[in-house]
């Protein structure tokens, strides 16, 4: 039997901005450092799981035009709002079992579990990182 198939949709802004570690300071290289970390994360999770990364504002600079490439992960551009495409990449997915948003932000949180996903802090994936 093989394992369900699950997303994880990364709300960048609000993980990145979870540590006091300058990040204001290059808001594209925070971001280009997080993806880094991600796409090394998925060669360490099941073969049915994939991460997709929402960027927003000047994070979105992060990828000049191309995205990284890594197994099973997907880098989003929001144009407006991170929260709103976020929402967007949830109500579009219907090829996974299972949802996980990973925000500290409570109204995304609210938003994304109204089309069944669940929630995790910025903490979890730190975890997973680290």
């Amino acid at each position: 039997m093989s394992d369900p198939r699950h997303l994880i949709v990364v709300d960048a802004a609000n993980v990145i901005g979870s540590r006091a570690n300058g990040w204001w300071k290059d808001r594209a290289g925070a971001a280009r450092r997080l993806l880094s970390d991600v796409a090394e994360l998925t060669t360490r999770l099941p073969e049915s799981t994939e991460i997709t990364v929402v960027l927003e504002g000047a994070a979105r600079a992060a990828v000049d035009g191309a995205e990284p490439s890594a197994p099973r992960m997907k880098v989003v551009l929001a144009e407006g709002s991170g929260d709103d495409k976020i929402v967007d990449v949830v109500a579009e997915t219907d090829s996974h079992e299972q949802i996980t948003v990973v925000t500290a932000d409570r109204e995304l949180r609210t938003r994304v579990e109204d089309y069944g996903a669940e929630s995790v802090g910025p903490g979890w994936l730190w975890r997973q990182l680290d």
